[in-house]
């Protein structure tokens, strides 16, 4: 068993077979060793470092239906917010105040945030703080969007694949919605020059070894520079409603086996790993995630932007939210930054 790890972290490859043998695994030896692998690769390109981002939820309104989705436009539900300008803005200010010098603004595909919109949002929050990285994740845009929002002043773009089947993806989608597509945003946001973030849900509804196997596959060929997963929490008023939650366990599993594959990938410990576990970011930080993002948001509207359920932090004040998650992070022996924390290979960049 620990020849596979090995040949992984040698190969940066990984076959459909030994996924299933690391997944399937009760021997506590070989799950320990795929921890230390992955935090020894995490620890030799970032050090001791976890990188704080404020995250800014701009927007409870999606046009899309997707079925897993608390957001999805059928669920009538879900409690709708914009963000004004202003808002945004006071949000940055507030955590530029208290250190963090990335911001994470998403929402929901929200067509009140056009590109003359966004583009003035953008712009004001990389003229007020040019040494700040902006990240976006509003979904599926056109190319010209994505260029826009880029030479506005946008650093990265965070947009999950969900999965590398066709398939799979029309099970988890409304038919109007094109895996083809989410494929050709990813690719155009790549030849923007973004730093780029794709993803997927662990346990997500109908998802299989072979479907799993397909996204590392996808990962490793497409070399993001971050990725997000995080166990599948099914919310209410949606299809998936009743489906089982996935599971921590497989998913630190394969956050230490992204991290074997791409040494170098941000890669976050996620709030719903954090729903699940009362540790599971610290889990997944010694797994070999080395990104968390504080919830900037105004604290109003924290529990209205719902895309599955229990989701933990909605009330606490951003300060409180910072002071918490450093305080957790130092206690197993690690540092929380507030810089860029740009990826190794876009280093000074943007600044």
């Amino acid at each position: 068993m620990m020849d596979i790890i090995g040949h992984i972290r040698e190969r940066r490859d990984i076959t459909r077979e030994e996924l299933e043998t690391l997944l399937a695994t009760k021997e506590e030896e070989t799950v320990r060793q795929l921890r230390k692998a992955a935090r020894e690769t995490a620890d030799k390109a970032y050090g001791k470092k976890i990188f704080m981002r404020g995250l800014i939820e701009i927007s409870s309104y999606c046009k899309n239906d997707c079925l897993y989705c608390g957001l999805r436009r059928s669920n009538r539900t879900a409690v709708r917010y914009r963000l004004s300008d202003d808002d945004i803005y006071s949000c940055c200010e507030n955590g530029y105040g208290l250190g963090f010098r990335t911001f994470v603004l998403q929402g929901g595909e929200d067509g009140h945030f056009d590109d003359e919109r966004m583009c003035r949002i953008v712009s004001t929050i990389r003229e007020r703080y040019p040494d700040c990285a902006i990240t976006l994740s509003l979904g599926e845009r056109s190319r010209e969007s994505y260029r826009a929002l880029y030479n506005a002043g946008a650093n990265r773009y965070l947009l999950r694949h969900e999965t590398a089947s066709p398939e799979h993806y029309a099970l988890l989608h409304p038919a109007e919605m094109s895996w083809q597509h989410r494929m050709d945003c990813l690719q155009e946001l790549k030849e923007t020059g973004y730093q780029v973030g794709c993803g997927f849900m662990v346990g997500s509804p109908y998802q299989t070894f072979d479907t799993l196997h397909a996204d590392l596959q996808f990962i490793r060929s497409f070399g993001p520079q971050m990725v997000g997963i995080g166990p599948f929490i099914p919310a209410h008023d949606t299809p998936f409603a009743e489906m089982p939650n996935g599971s921590v366990e497989t998913t630190l599993r394969l956050l230490a086996i992204i991290r074997l594959l791409l040494p170098e990938v941000l890669l976050p410990a996620t709030t719903a790993l954090g729903t699940l576990h009362p540790q599971g970011r610290e889990l997944g930080i010694q797994f070999g995630a080395n990104v968390v993002m504080p919830n900037l948001s105004p604290l109003e509207h924290r529990k209205d932007y719902a895309i599955y359920d229990h989701k933990i932090c909605t009330g606490e004040e951003a300060a409180e939210c910072r002071a918490c998650t450093e305080f957790r992070i130092r206690n197993i022996g690690y540092e929380t930054v507030v810089d860029r924390g740009d990826h190794c290979s876009f280093k000074g960049e943007g600044l």
